[in-house]
């Protein structure tokens, strides 16, 4: 299947590992180009070079403000045009309620919520018909994860904003989505699985419920990005879709 990728435009933000990378790849080996993002300068120089020629890589952090204008800027100087966004962050950090300060709780919401509202809104003053935006969210969109406070706190807010966007950005063409990852076998989630005291156990668990019985690969969580952002999915917008193993098969 073509998803018709071949030579449009995306930026991908926090695609220097993990989901946003991810990503980045897929979009990349089906034709697109991508502009990746990240806050460190060598990791983001490093990435875009493992993409290859039509990727190019901008250090900039999401919670600076203006960094939506220089990355778009650049995606429209460098490639000439802007056919979509995928706004991923890194995880807010791990804590229950009397664990996180309010230092805590303001950056996270410098990056994980305003930082996306920015990037999405530059973006949207960008996009003509058949343009998306792409936000990579979490389960906690459903359901409240562990020991995850901020997280459950912030991202169920900034799905709340992109499914207002898909209606408000629709009558122009331009599509919304949302990613939901579950248990996808990255850093961030092998970092989680070991605050426990016994992190192979806690996987062998958290699999158990699973309806797949495993922890997904990477890749699976880019190809199923990919397609959302494509004008293969021309008819979705407003969704948020788990790429989970099943685990909310019942939403």
């Amino acid at each position: 299947m073509d998803l018709g990728l071949k030579d449009r435009v995306y930026v991908v933000t926090g695609a220097t590992r993990g989901l946003g990378n991810a990503a980045a790849r897929e979009l990349v080996a089906d034709g697109a180009k991508v502009i990746v993002t990240g806050r460190d300068e060598e990791r983001v120089a490093e990435a875009a070079r493992e993409l290859g020629p039509n990727a190019l890589g901008v250090a900039a952090d999401n919670a600076d403000p203006q960094a939506a204008e220089r990355i778009v800027a650049t995606a429209r100087e460098h490639f000439h045009r802007v056919d979509g966004i995928l706004i991923s962050v890194g995880g807010p950090p791990p804590g229950f309620l009397a664990d996180n300060t309010d230092e805590q709780w303001q950056a996270a919401f410098e990056s994980v919520f305003l930082g996306a509202v920015r990037l999405a809104r530059t973006a949207a003053a960008q996009l003509s018909e058949g343009g998306v935006i792409g936000f990579v969210l979490s389960g906690s969109v459903y359901e409240p994860l562990p020991g995850l406070t901020i997280s459950n706190g912030l991202r169920p807010g900034l799905a709340g904003f992109a499914k207002s966007l898909a209606d408000e950005l629709g009558p122009r063409g331009i599509r919304v989505v949302g990613v939901l990852p579950g248990r996808i076998d990255t850093d961030r989630v092998r970092e989680l699985d070991g605050l426990s005291a016994d992190p192979v156990a806690t996987r062998t668990a958290a699999e158990s419920r699973i309806p797949l019985r495993r922890y997904g690969a990477a890749a699976e969580f880019g190809r199923a990005a990919a397609f959302l952002l494509s004008p293969a999915a021309s008819y979705v917008t407003g969704v948020m879709l788990p790429v989970d193993g099943g685990v909310r098969h019942g939403f």
